[in-house]
């Protein structure tokens, strides 16, 4: 559906200061997914999803949307491409000077569209993001989160493919933004349109995406699915931005404390996925094995519909036992790491 090979956007190339934002980008998004990309400012999110529409051309790689390269095509033809394409923005981007029917219907007049026509389609678009009560109210006697979906409607109107959404939520409050992402999915869901989003925000991506890519400095350093991504994260930055959301760090002084304690005390962090969230491990293991066990710290949320626990624990006994502790919790197919710095 969506695909990005080689993405490489260079500011004032040739000139003496050039700025390389994207490097060797490579994406593939499927049909219908929501795909997310996180990165802090400064990272190339804008650069990366301005390319996809080629606001902005790339200085070099391919744009391909339903098997067309747009970096290749003529300028009519990527006119018409372009359509396929909705957009939302941060700042929403409304006309002040129209109503919430008139923002949707534009692009459907500037398509020549028929007053019928634009009539039925705008109000089908107003109920489907709830706002069939707001038709003729301005830009400035709305709310920030019914702007937004005034702008998810107007973005809906020429039956996009794909939707890019640059930090749709951004300027939003949390109730708002949960609002919005219910209507991002409704857009997925039952529209089967594929959504390309870029945020700085960590709970979007958990609340929202399938997959996730994290870009920084240009790069993508990581890119897994949500849920993987979340459980373990690789590279130091997604960790960074997995605490925002899960805040799951041990203070210094409380790990300090624990690991005093010397050869009989041990500390791990258990990561449970899906169904093994629900099962009772740590009683399992109390009873299996001579360890005492204390609960440190504790966290369990959902992902993607499914449970995801991240338990710090403290084992107490002889080193053997505690071994074959841990190697029974391995094979539970629950992720054990032993805990040597707040860092982990």
């Amino acid at each position: 559906m969506l695909v990005l090979e080689g993405i490489r956007k260079v500011y004032g190339e040739g000139g003496d200061n050039p700025v390389e934002a994207l490097k060797d980008i490579n994406l593939e998004v499927e049909k219908g997914e929501i795909f997310g990309v996180v990165g802090y400012s400064g990272a190339g999110k804008s650069s990366l999803i301005r390319c996809v529409n080629l606001l902005e051309k790339p200085t070099s790689g391919k744009v391909i949307v339903n098997g067309k390269d747009l970096t290749t095509l003529p300028p009519k033809e990527l006119r018409t491409e372009r359509k396929k394409i909705g957009m939302i923005f941060q700042q929403f981007n409304l006309l002040h000077s129209k109503t919430a029917f008139g923002n949707v219907a534009m692009p459907l007049i500037l398509e020549g569209r028929s007053k019928e026509q634009i009539e039925t389609k705008v109000r089908k678009l107003l109920s489907f993001v709830g706002l069939e009560d707001k038709a003729d109210h301005y830009p400035e006697q709305l709310s920030g989160g019914q702007k937004q979906r005034i702008g998810i409607a107007r973005a809906l109107a020429t039956d996009p493919h794909v939707l890019l959404c640059d930090e749709a939520t951004s300027a939003l409050d949390p109730d708002t933004t949960n609002n919005v992402l219910e209507v991002l999915k409704q857009v997925r869901d039952e529209l089967g349109i594929t959504i390309l989003l870029i945020t700085h925000e960590m709970n979007v991506i958990r609340d929202i995406c399938d997959r996730v890519a994290v870009l920084d400095g240009g790069v993508i350093v990581e890119q897994d699915t949500t849920l993987n991504l979340f459980t373990e994260p690789q590279t130091e930055i997604a960790r960074s931005f997995v605490r925002t959301v899960l805040n799951d760090a041990l203070p210094e002084a409380t790990l300090a404390k624990v690991l005093e304690k010397g050869a009989s005390n041990s500390v791990y962090r258990l990561l449970y996925k899906g169904d093994s969230a629900n099962n009772p491990l740590l009683s399992d293991v109390a009873k299996k094995f001579a360890v005492d066990i204390n609960v440190i710290h504790g966290t369990i949320t959902e992902l993607q519909g499914q449970p995801f626990g991240n338990i710090i624990v403290e084992f107490n006994g002889v080193r053997e036992e505690i071994d074959n502790a841990v190697a029974f919790i391995e094979g539970e197919q629950v992720t054990i790491k032993e805990v040597v710095s707040d860092a982990v």
